[in-house]
């Protein structure tokens, strides 16, 4: 039996959530101070989840895997 574990990176967890047919959805940055000078319309976008794109799906994949 193995004696360490694999542990998920907690960071990670926090910021990424795996959809229903395994692709990864994050949270735009960029939203949450100096939004006085940013037009309505780049705020609005900014609220909005996107996908992680997939030249980074399995970075992202490798540091929620965990054992």
């Amino acid at each position: 039996m193995a004696k360490v574990k694999m542990k998920t990176n907690r960071s990670a967890k926090k910021r990424f959530k795996l959809t229903a047919k395994g692709k990864i959805k994050r949270w735009k940055a960029g939203g949450s101070h100096y939004n006085t000078k940013k037009p309505q319309k780049r705020k609005r976008q900014l609220r909005k989840a996107t996908l992680v794109h997939e030249s980074w799906e399995d970075k992202v994949k490798a540091l929620l895997r965990a054992s």
